[in-house]
């Protein structure tokens, strides 16, 4: 087998993994920057700047957010015996990208969900003007 890479042969399954992997991070990056220009442009603030260490930290929240999301929302329909076969959803952010990782090799649709649920993200950032409910309010159906 030809070597890929620096490290050399890499199996078909962990190459097509890493760039699932990566194509998720590429995918959830963008929902959140849109998320987070929209939400900038509700308030009548400027786009956030890459070298602006309070704009780093905003991003990385929203990403958090929005990967939690994703793993509350996208298997929601799943039976259970699916649901238990995730990996642990709490945890850092690599963690929640695994989740994520696995629910798109499991779910033919999960792009499909993938969108709806960014789409959704992505609006309340603009209607509410960046105020955006937890996670456990959205859950509970509180404020």
């Amino acid at each position: 087998m030809a070597p890929f890479g620096h490290g050399g042969p890499v199996d078909l399954r962990t190459r097509l993994d890493a760039e699932l992997r990566e194509r998720i991070e590429d995918a959830v990056d963008l929902v959140c920057l849109d998320a987070l220009v929209r939400s900038r442009r509700a308030r009548g603030l400027p786009t956030p700047a890459a070298d602006s260490p309070s704009d780093r930290e905003e991003f990385t929240r929203s990403v958090r957010d929005f990967l939690e999301r994703l793993g509350a929302e996208i298997p929601r329909e799943l039976p259970n015996e699916q649901r238990r076969k995730l990996p642990g959803a709490a945890g850092d952010v690599d963690r929640l990208v695994t989740v994520q990782v696995t629910l798109a090799k499991e779910l033919p649709d999960y792009w499909q969900r993938f969108e709806a649920v960014g789409e959704s993200y992505a609006g309340e950032a603009t209607a509410s003007g960046g105020e955006r409910r937890s996670l456990i309010d959205r859950l509970l159906g509180r404020g």
